[in-house]
């Protein structure tokens, strides 16, 4: 199996290492002092699990790859429009783009069946910009439930949970598919292939939703957030408000809002991506948050005052940090 990692930063290149411990022909596609760090020294991944260090080939030049059986794809959404020089040289007839994006993914209503099947995100995908980049008919989607964060370049520290849930448009169980869970449970790591996988979608939403932007809003950790009374209020009806919009999708999410908060605490004094992003003076990935939900409550009828306001006050933030 050849795969190439786009974007390998801290969940990337962690992605990257296992599936290089597992055996598969990995090419991580990085820049800068990270890169350096990696051809150096390899990737060094620090974890509660075990370290390790892995050292699969590492370059900036995609062409030097050449076509691959996946491409795990680790930017942030907001760079997908723009990736198609660098995803081009990867893609052969059946290369499948493993997409490991948090919020409304691009590809959502692909094989969607229902009133919305074939729907166009306009906050994801504006004017079909992604989706001329990445045919959605490669996509596999990817939740990912593991937290990692850069410490360093060519150091990746593992904070918690292994799982990347992935799973087709169309809801089958497809041969890529489980090859590809094959080899990253073969690495170490959990990989369910899962047929309703736009619940997993939601469900991980529910928090990008509420924490991401307000922890940048706020310069606070998860464990903050939980515990402030007023603001984990907020974040109940924020995530009440996105739970609406889900279910009249015709997405049921299995999980009460209490215990995600309930979860979201024991993560402790984490850092979400978005503060993160804040922190490093990077483009703050919002729209396949906010914008992209409060774009389906508007298509769908349903009201989401908290989220807009959010939304409105977190866009004049990603406008200042950008500016």
């Amino acid at each position: 199996m050849k795969v190439a990692v786009l974007g390998a930063g801290a969940i990337g290149a962690y992605v990257g290492a296992a599936l290089h411990r597992a055996g598969a022909d990995v090419h991580l596609i990085a820049r800068g002092p990270h890169l350096a760090a990696m051809r150096h020294q390899g990737v060094q991944v620090r974890s509660p699990r075990g370290d390790f260090t892995a050292r699969p080939h590492a370059t900036d030049d995609p062409a030097e790859v050449g076509p691959v059986d996946y491409v795990f794809l680790g930017l942030k959404a907001n760079a997908y429009a723009a990736c198609g020089p660098l995803i081009a040289p990867l893609l052969g007839d059946t290369t499948a783009v493993v997409a490991a994006q948090n919020g409304i993914p691009w590809w959502y209503f692909h094989r969607h069946g229902g009133p919305y099947d074939g729907h166009r995100v306009e906050s994801v995908d504006p004017d079909g910009a992604v989706s001329a980049v990445l045919a959605p008919e490669r996509a596999v989607g990817c939740v990912v439930y593991a937290a990692t964060e850069l410490e360093g370049p060519g150091l990746i520290r593992h904070l918690e949970g292994t799982r990347f849930s992935i799973g087709e448009p169309d809801r089958s169980v497809s041969t890529r598919c489980v090859a590809f869970s094959e080899a990253m449970q073969a690495g170490g790591l959990k990989c369910p292939v899962e047929p309703e996988l736009r619940g997993d979608i939601w469900l991980k939403l529910l928090g990008n939703i509420s924490f991401n932007p307000i922890s940048a809003l706020a310069r606070a950790t998860m464990r903050q957030m939980c515990l402030h009374g007023a603001t984990r209020k907020v974040i109940e009806i924020m995530m009440t408000e996105t739970l609406a919009v889900a279910n009249a999708l015709g997405c049921e999410v299995g999980v009460s809002i209490e215990r995600r908060l309930a979860g979201a605490e024991r993560v402790g004094d984490h850092r979400t991506s978005t503060l993160q992003d804040l922190e490093r003076g990077k483009p703050l990935e919002l729209d396949v948050l906010l914008a992209a939900v409060v774009e389906l409550a508007d298509i769908t009828g349903v009201e989401v005052p908290t989220l807009r306001t959010v939304h409105a006050i977190s866009d004049l933030l990603a406008l200042r940090s950008a500016a």
